[in-house]
């Protein structure tokens, strides 16, 4: 038996409240936008998971109908109300509370009732998250048969890796095709750790410049060892990023 039941395509709105406070993720055009507590785009393929995981809750046994008894698991304030959204309706309204001792099964309650059951799954995971959690993390993407050009700039040198007769070539001359393989490859799809939404106080000094094709990534020192600030020509956010994930582009 599932927990709920709606059209996951009819789906336009989504509101989560958690401890954490309170997060909404609206649909604008193809795409889904978080708008509470702030304004950017979401990730969209978390949001397309949180909405296919909410329909197919499926439930084992009840382990409880004692209202009293709901803060045990969690589903209650401690837990997180998930309301899905479409036409301006609620379709759905479920909360979603604390993992089972063996961490392969959730506590969940639909909304309205004083049904506890046991579901398997880890669903903590895929809606208890913070508004960071439910943003866009991407810094730069692109196919990586797309990527035709990386110029690296640190300091006064630079150099550039051109694709030229299927090969990867550095000025003209051959370089390890496996090694630029895997550094187009995490280019190509250039995830951030967190976001830097306060104003930087002093611009940050920069550590290297890499154009990939036109678009220009800044690696500035991070505020603490280890991490990077990055901020792409294509927007003026700023991002952390962990050493060891700009360690896979820096070479």
């Amino acid at each position: 038996m599932m927990l709920v039941s709606y059209d996951s395509a009819a789906v336009d709105k989504i509101e989560l409240k958690g401890t954490g406070g309170a997060v909404v993720l609206e649909k604008q055009g193809s795409g889904w936008m978080l708008t509470s507590p702030i304004q950017y785009r979401a990730d969209q393929n978390v949001v397309a998971a949180a909405i296919g995981k909410g329909k197919n809750i499926e439930v084992k046994n009840i382990v409880s109908s004692n209202p009293e008894k709901q803060s045990v698991f969690q589903v209650d304030s401690a837990g997180t109300l998930v309301q899905m959204f479409a036409g301006g309706n609620v379709v759905a309204a479920f909360r979603v509370g604390k993992p089972s001792p063996s961490y392969t099964e959730t506590y969940v309650r639909k909304e309205g009732s004083n049904d506890v059951y046991l579901a398997d799954g880890m669903f903590t995971y895929t809606f208890a998250h913070s508004a960071k959690d439910w943003r866009d993390k991407t810094i730069y993407k692109n196919q990586p048969e797309l990527i035709r050009s990386v110029t690296y700039k640190y300091g006064d040198t630079t150099f550039t890796l051109a694709m030229k007769d299927s090969l990867w070539r550095m000025n003209g001359d051959s370089v390890a095709q496996p090694t630029v393989t895997s550094v187009v490859n995490s280019l190509a799809n250039l995830q951030a750790d967190d976001f830097v939404d306060s104003a930087l106080t002093a611009a940050p000094k920069q550590v290297a410049l890499i154009d990939v094709d036109g678009t220009q990534i800044r690696f500035c020192q991070g505020k603490s060892a280890g991490t990077y600030l990055v901020q792409s020509s294509q927007s003026p956010q700023w991002y952390e990023v962990q050493g060891w994930r700009a360690n896979q582009v820096l070479k």
